[in-house]
Formats: structure tokens, sequence, C-alpha cells
């Protein structure tokens, strides 16, 4: 298998956070999110949802958290620790969204196996730390 490719996203603040895609734990989400982030889909979008010490949430194109499609939830057995980067879903866990992603800012074990987990922080978790309300995304390259 192909290494794992990994995402930067800069942030309109100047910071940037880069994470490991798991292409082999959920490949469809993954293709899905190389897709938005290379189209330019998330640039300009913003974290509407943060709370600490358990998530930032962004993605979401109509920035209230109720914005985006749907595309199929990928369950694995990565865990949600800190700097894990997963789906938003709503009630129907076989159904998740394709456009919300969140990075969690605390261990979140009560997520596993409920939530696509797709990636991990390898770089800049201290700057998904200081995400507040309301912080744009400039831009998500993969390589």
């Amino acid at each position: 298998m192909d290494q794992d490719k990994a995402a930067t996203v800069e942030l309109d603040n100047g910071g940037s956070f880069t994470f490991t895609l798991h292409a082999d734990k959920a490949p469809r989400t993954v293709d899905n999110f190389i897709a938005k982030a290379t189209s330019g889909f998330y640039d300009g979008l913003s974290f509407h949802r943060v709370v600490p010490g358990f998530v930032a949430q962004g993605g979401d194109p109509k920035g209230t958290g109720t914005g985006g499609g749907s595309q199929p939830t990928e369950l694995n057995d990565l865990p949600f620790d800190k700097g894990a980067v997963g789906v938003a879903r709503g009630g129907d866990i076989s159904v998740s969204n394709d456009a919300q992603w969140f990075v969690c800012t605390g261990d979140a074990p009560h997520l596993d196996g409920k939530y696509t987990n797709f990636g991990t922080i390898t770089a800049g978790q201290d700057v998904v730390d200081r995400i507040t309300v309301g912080t744009r995304i400039k831009s998500i390259g993969v390589a």
C-alpha cells in the first residue's frame, strides 16, 4: 500500500497544522476529504464549534453546523485520542457528514467506534488547541 498522505491546514491567523490521512482505515472518507481540500472547498470556511478539551470542528459550508451533504460512515479501530481527526454526523450512525470534520483537543474515548476517524495530527497540535469559534481556514494542501 502507498504511504499515507498528509494534509496541511493553513489558518487565516497565520497558524498551521498537519495530519496524516488514514486511507487504509477510511478510504472513501479520505478520498472525499482530498477532493474537497484540493478543489478549494474549505478555503475561507470557519471553525463553528470549539469545545476546549474536546474538539475544534469546521468545514461547514453554512458555518452553522447544519451544512454539508452525507457519506457512509467508516467505523474503524482508531482511537479518538487528542489529535485524532474525525467526521461529524447526526443521529444515524451509518451516515456521516461529507464536509464537516473535527480535531480532538483532548481524549474522547466515548467517540471510539461511533464516528469515522480518518487522520492523526503530526504537527501543530498547539495551533489546533488555540482555535476559537470563527477561526477561518485559509487553505488545505495535500501531499
